[in-house]
């Protein structure tokens, strides 16, 4: 392969993996403002139809973690493009659901799909773009889900308003079929191990997660010493120790325990689940709030939260193109410290009469800051904190970290709805004092992360674009 050739081979793939993952991201943001038709449509309860959100990221979040090694295994241009097609197939399912237990299976699947496609674009890109323009590769990677959280609000409240919430899933059908015949160049030449890792590993964990999201959503209706709480929470102890101790045991675990070795990627995985815990809540928070409280139609409330995801966008493209290279470990503590404090303003400033200039525009902008600053921060100390044959594994822990939290988060919002005491704005306050004290709780983690430093810009060669089963055998002779 000419060097001409190779520019051309990761400037493709890294615009496909931008385009997969403008589209989970999409997907994310728009399914918020279809969360209140929805419950309407099918006469459900706000903790019911938090299964919507739950049932996606509870399959999202167990296999994103074995989903790395199985890219590396079959190869992640094909892992990539057979989590589009089904992500793509899904989303036209959903769209024509006939009843909530079809959605939610649709959903479900979609996840699965999530989690293939996710990290194996990062790790496509990764494995495809010289070392020294991996850290701009990250930037735009984490910027291009970052526009897709801005334009979805927006997107999704002028299909709700003149269509239907059913319409949001269409988004994904012209990105997702353009991506499956752009990609197939892809297949040709790419490295892979055959090893596929331990898939049941990955179901016990989605067990886990499942079960845990369960009884917490089933505390606030049978009540917590319950059977449903006990035993969901029983599955979780179980399924849990499983999980840990076929990883342990395993040749090809689905969780790469071995990877929490090393002290900078364990500590980003701890704050990619509280970064996660947080983020969900908010972005859920945000559609629940406007609508109920304020009164916001789908279309206002997907027009007041633009402003925030834009901001995201913005931030997340712009730090790659700072003149100070900004390590992880600021990015990380600064952006939660930024989400923390715009999540305690509105905590104590909310109530039903709608203050949209003086309280919430200006909050959402501190907010967008805040999460650009810390999604491009975890992204690159996971990256940077591991060999390069290892880049699909540590981004699926690490984005299987932030879900697990995410789905946990979903749940808790529901649950802090439900049981805090008192109308009007007094139940979303309490959600945000709780996003708060998690962003803190990151913001201290972010501290922490030591990231050693990457090797200084050298020009290209082809050990950058070797295949990754020989960087594995040459870091053995090492």
């Amino acid at each position: 392969m000419t060097p001409s050739d190779s520019t051309r081979r990761a400037s493709v793939a890294l615009l496909l993996a931008c385009a997969g993952t403008f589209l989970s991201f999409l997907d994310a943001t728009v399914t918020n403002l279809a969360v209140p038709p929805i419950a309407s449509d099918f006469d459900v309860s706000l903790t019911t139809v938090s299964w919507v959100a739950t049932a996606y990221v509870i399959p999202f979040a167990a296999l994103l973690a074995p989903a790395g090694p199985l890219a590396d295994a079959v190869g992640r241009a094909r892992l990539f493009l057979i989590g589009v097609a089904a992500f793509t197939a899904s989303s036209l399912l959903i769209a024509v659901a006939p009843n909530l237990p079809v959605l939610l299976g649709a959903r479900a699947a979609q996840g699965l799909a999530a989690a293939l496609l996710v990290p194996a674009s990062l790790g496509l890109v990764l494995g495809e773009i010289p070392a020294e323009r991996r850290r701009a590769a990250i930037g735009a990677w984490s910027a291009a889900g970052a526009l897709a959280a801005a334009a979805g609000p927006a997107i999704g409240g002028v299909l709700v308003e003149a269509l239907d919430w059913r319409a949001l899933f269409c988004l994904n059908l012209p990105v997702g079929i353009w991506v499956l015949i752009a990609g197939r160049k892809l297949l040709t030449g790419e490295p892979r191990t055959g090893e596929a890792p331990d898939l049941v590993g990955g179901l016990l964990l989605a067990l886990t997660v499942g079960s845990a999201v369960y009884g917490l959503t089933q505390g606030p209706d049978h009540g917590w010493t319950s059977a449903y709480v006990t035993v969901a929470a029983s599955v979780t102890v179980l399924a849990g120790a499983a999980t840990v101790l076929r990883a342990l045991r395993h040749p090809r675990p689905a969780l790469r325990l071995d990877l929490l070795r090393s002290r900078p990627f364990a500590v980003a995985s701890g704050v990619s689940f509280a970064y996660g815990t947080a983020l969900f809540t908010t972005m859920l928070l945000g559609v629940l709030f406007l609508t109920g409280a304020w009164g916001y139609s789908a279309l206002e409330a997907g027009f007041a939260m633009t402003p925030a995801a834009l901001t995201t966008a913005v931030v997340g493209v712009g730090v790659a193109r700072l003149p100070v290279t900004l390590t992880p470990r600021t990015m990380v503590a600064a952006g939660s410290t930024a989400i923390a404090a715009s999540s305690t303003t509105l905590a104590l400033l909310i109530d039903t009469e709608p203050h949209f200039w003086t309280l919430w525009f200006p909050a959402g902008l501190v907010m967008g800051v805040g999460v650009g600053l810390a999604t491009v921060g975890i992204s690159s100390a996971a990256a940077f904190s591991v060999a390069p044959q290892h880049f699909a594994a540590a981004t699926g822990m690490v984005m299987a970290a932030r879900q697990v939290g995410g789905g946990l988060g979903i749940a808790a919002t529901a649950v802090i709805i439900a049981e805090v005491a008192g109308g009007g704005a007094q139940p979303y306050a309490a959600v945000y004092w709780f996003a708060a004290a998690v962003n803190l709780a990151a913001a201290l983690g972010g501290l922490a992360l030591r990231v050693p430093a990457p090797a200084p810009p050298r020009p290209a060669t082809s050990a950058d674009r070797a295949p990754a089963a020989a960087r594995v055998l040459e870091g053995d002779q090492r």
